[in-house]
Formats: C-alpha cells, sequence, structure tokens
C-alpha cells in the first residue's frame, strides 16, 4: 500500500486514509464480536433485546427488524446491546423497552448472557491466535538476556554490571528474553517493586552465579507526559554488523563498508555498536581504532569522528552515529518469520495482562494508572503496525492481546462491566431475590459511568501528548531521516 504515497499532492493523505479506515474496521469488529455475544445469549435465554448499535451517540442510521432497533451511532467507537432486562442502564443506553413492563429474568440467564460478551471476545482471541500461528509474524523480539552495553553513569554501571554478563533472573524471576512482552528484562526491571533491583548474572569465567543489586532511574512526569518506567542503562548484546557507511562521513574516510563487522573498540571485544556511538557522544573530533572482519580478514582501522553540516537538527540520539557516520543492521533489523503455538500467545496475553494489573494496583513500584492506555493508545498501536511493510500479521498478534485483555477486563466483578453482573446474578442465586433495589442499582451503576469515563479521560489525556508531543520545546527536526544527514565536502 506505501504506492499510495508516491501519488504526487493526494498520496500521504489517501495512505493516511486508508490505515485510518482499516484501524476503524479492526477496533470496532472486536466490539462488534463482544456485543454480539451478548446478543445471541440474549435471544437464545428469551430477554428483550431492544438495540443494536455498532458505535454510540446520536443515530445517523437505524431500522427496526424483528422487534431490535438496529442503529449506527455518531460516535466512532465501540457499541452496545440494550438489555433492559439486565440491569437499569436507561441513562447510558437510551430509555429502557419504552415504559414496557418487562418480567425479571432467572439469575442463571443474567449470568449467561454478561458471560458471552467476554467469551466471544475470548474465543475471536483464539482465531486471531490460530491465524498468527500459521500464517506467521515478524519476531521484532530481543531473545538474548546478555549485556552488551552498560551506559557509562547509569545505575547498572554503578552497581556493577558488565557488557557480556548473562542476566539469569531479575528479583528472583527468571528471564528469557531482552524485551518480550512476559519475563523479560525490560519488563521485569520496569515491574520491579523492590528498593534495589536484584539481578542474577552468569559471568564469563565465573563458575558460580553471582547477585548484583542496582539502583534504577525513573524519569519525572508533567502535566504533559507521563512518569516514566524504571530504567538502569543496559542494552543488549549484538553483532556490531555495519548495515551501511554515510558517504562523506568519518567511517567513509576509515575504509569502512558495508557487511563489515566490527569486533573489538580500542582493543577491547565489542558487544554492542552503542559502545562505538558512545565514544563519540558529544565529542565529534574523537577517534577510536575497530577491529573490522571482511571476507574472512581480520584488520584494524582508526576513525575520527566528523560532525555533519547541521548538527543542531540532529535528536540527542543521533549525534554518536552522526559523528561516526555508520549504520548498523541493529539500526534497521530485518525480520524473521515466526509461528507461534496459539496456546503460548493465550497465556502471554493473559499473564501480560496479571502482572500489569499487579504492577499497577501492587504496593510500591513505579507502575500506576498513569502508565495504562486507552482508545486513543490502541488506535495509534494499530495504526503504527499497519503502516509496517508485514504489520498486518502484527495486527493479528495484537488483536489477540486485545481481545483476551477486554474478555479478562470485562470479568472484573465492577457494576456495568459483565463481572459486574455475574456477580449480581450469583448473589441473586444465592439470596433468591435482587442483591439490590432497582434505583439504587442504577444510581450505583450511573456512579461507575463516570468513574470510569474519569478514567478514559486521564489516560486519553496522556496517550494523545504521547501523539502530538509531551509539551517540551524540541530543537531536532522531526522529519529528518538518517539518510539525510550530510556532510561538509572534503
Amino acid at each position: 500500500m506505501e504506492w499510495l504515497s508516491n501519488i504526487p499532492v493526494i498520496g500521504p493523505v489517501l495512505h493516511f486514509l486508508v490505515i485510518l479506515l482499516e484501524v476503524m474496521l479492526v477496533f470496532n469488529l472486536l466490539i462488534l464480536v463482544h456485543e454480539w455475544g451478548h446478543f445471541l445469549a440474549a435471544r437464545w435465554r428469551g430477554l428483550k433485546v431492544e438495540k443494536f448499535y455498532i458505535w454510540f451517540g446520536k443515530p445517523i442510521w437505524k431500522k427496526t427488524m424483528n422487534g431490535v432497533e438496529y442503529g449506527m451511532g455518531s460516535i466512532p467507537l465501540g457499541g452496545f446491546v440494550a438489555l433492559p432486562q439486565m440491569g437499569p442502564m436507561g441513562g447510558i443506553e437510551g430509555d429502557d423497552a419504552n415504559g414496557e413492563k418487562l418480567p425479571a429474568i432467572k439469575p442463571l440467564d443474567k449470568i449467561i448472557v454478561a458471560f458471552a460478551g467476554p467469551l466471544f471476545s475470548f474465543l475471536l482471541a483464539c482465531l486471531f491466535a490460530v491465524l498468527v500461528w500459521q500464517i506467521g509474524m515478524p519476531d521484532r523480539r530481543i531473545h538474548t538476556t546478555t549485556i552488551g552495553w552498560v551506559k557509562a553513569g547509569s545505575p547498572g554501571d554503578k552497581a556493577g554490571l558488565k557488557p557480556n554478563d548473562k542476566i539469569l533472573a531479575i528479583d528472583g524471576t527468571p528471564v528469557e528474553s531482552w524485551d518480550e512482552p512476559v519475563n523479560s528484562v525490560k519488563e521485569r526491571i520496569a515491574f520491579s517493586k523492590s528498593p534495589k533491583i536484584a539481578f542474577t548474572v552468569q559471568r564469563p569465567g565465573e563458575a558460580v552465579p553471582r547477585v548484583i543489586e542496582s539502583g534504577y532511574d525513573v524519569e519525572a512526569g508533567t502535566l504533559f507526559s507521563r512518569r516514566g518506567l524504571r530504567t538502569v542503562g543496559l542494552i543488549w548484546t549484538e553483532e556490531a554488523k555495519v548495515y551501511d557507511v554515510l558517504k562523506n562521513s568519518a567511517a567513509e574516510a576509515a575504509g569502512l563498508k558495508k557487511d563489515d563487522v566490527i569486533t573489538a573498540l580500542n582493543g577491547a571485544p565489542l558487544y554492542s555498536h552503542f559502545a562505538v556511538y558512545d565514544v563519540f557522544e558529544g565529542k565529534a573530533d574523537a577517534t577510536a581504532k575497530l577491529t573490522v572482519q571482511r571476507d574472512g580478514k581480520t584488520f584494524d582501522a582508526t576513525i575520527t569522528g566528523r560532525s555533519p553540516t547541521k548538527p543542531e537538527k540532529l535528536p540527542e540520539e543521533w549525534k554518536g552515529l552522526a559523528h561516526t557516520g555508520l549504520l548498523f543492521t541493529g539500526v534497521t533489523k530485518e525480520e524473521a518469520i515466526v509461528n507461534p503455538p496459539p496456546g503460548r500467545q493465550i497465556k502471554d496475553a493473559a499473564t501480560m495482562m496479571a502482572n500489569t494489573f499487579g504492577a499497577v494496583f501492587g504496593s510500591r513500584g513505579d507502575v500506576g494508572i498513569q502508565q495504562m492506555g486507552g482508545p486513543v493508545k490502541i488506535f495509534s498501536t494499530y495504526y503504527q503496525l499497519f503502516t509496517l511493510p508485514s504489520g498486518w500479521k502484527l495486527v493479528l498478534w495484537f488483536s489477540v492481546i486485545l481481545n483476551v485483555n477486554l474478555a479478562l477486563m470485562n470479568l472484573i466483578p465492577f457494576p456495568v462491566f459483565d463481572g459486574g453482573h455475574i456477580v449480581m446474578g450469583i448473589g441473586e442465586m444465592i439470596r433468591r431475590k435482587s442483591v439490590l433495589p432497582w434505583v439504587i442499582m442504577e444510581k450505583i451503576q450511573m456512579a461507575c459511568v463516570i468513574m470510569l469515563l474519569g478514567f478514559f479521560v486521564y489516560v486519553t489525556w496522556f496517550d494523545t501528548f504521547d501523539l502530538v508531543g509531551n509539551g517540551k520545546k524540541k530543537d531536532a527536526d522531526p522529519k529528518l531521516k538518517i539518510e539525510d544527514i550530510q556532510y561538509p565536502a572534503k
């Protein structure tokens, strides 16, 4: 679909609109299936179904068939099924049954209808998981747990962590990768609740793993930006293979070429290309000796940094890159295709949600409600995935996570959620009568709706500023690409 962007004038606009349409279709499919579960269960159990709407707000289309008003609202988010016998939701979905006196339903019917929505979301997650398993998805994860670079002066550096240390566990929890959603180095650091983060590492040459306790950094939040997650200044190990050399750069002057592999820096083994950039960070005229492998031969090359023509336009994280002119495969990594089993995908999604809720609502730690996302975050994630070359495969994978989250979150025993209806139904089965009077129930539900809307407004505020910027002045050119970096003529 990239060809749309190449159409003069209107191309980028068309490309944006097509991706936006794809995002809306996928997002609304998830809601439609969830509500369809409620609808089918209500029909099966003989409940009155007043409305089945896609989107909220004033109807832009509606039609009554077999006693059910089907429609499309004017606010393109979600949808609902109006079931007046389930609870007093008239203030949210419209007048209940137009004043019609309806018989009370059995508690079992209430439980079945409420459970059907999460069940259908879970079944959709299983369907997407099978598709991902069969079709495959780009593997964007970093599977090593070995440290490749430690930022000078960082908490990890001060604690004594070193390149080539293999992290076995964090705070006693074994880690399997650097950045997978579950039990990874990145996740365990961010979700740590201890005053000190305990790293169990295997250091080369030592028979027994050692435990190193490290402090951490947390970026302070502002009115326009979330509080940061815990970091300690570590980067994973990765072969420093040259992906490209910028024209007229210091690397070109040193004779470096595409596909060269740098194995040592100033005589010390190199475990990450970040160490090369680190030498030249803020020191454009720095010099370094590189040990290079090319076509089975090893040789040394001395590189002296060179500043680009407009260094003030560069983002901070590009300074070391620009002074060398070296691009590594880690910067533009080509991804393999993997086929994760459906069960693993579902388990990871459920574990990820459990870990997130444990971190948000648990004691201590630095993860809070502020780190959670709402519809804007979901939309922006889908949009970003669709822009990738094989993004639709990642969209299927992300939809597995989102549907599992939708199913489990709706089972939380909170009024308005399906879990609230299920708990009320169980209570009615035990007491053999309504748990609360209808009027009180309506007030409780409206209060919970206001709380829920407040939460969405809160997280949407930060989601929006994540997209447009956090209010800080940025001198770097946001449209600048790596290949646009230019150097003075020799």
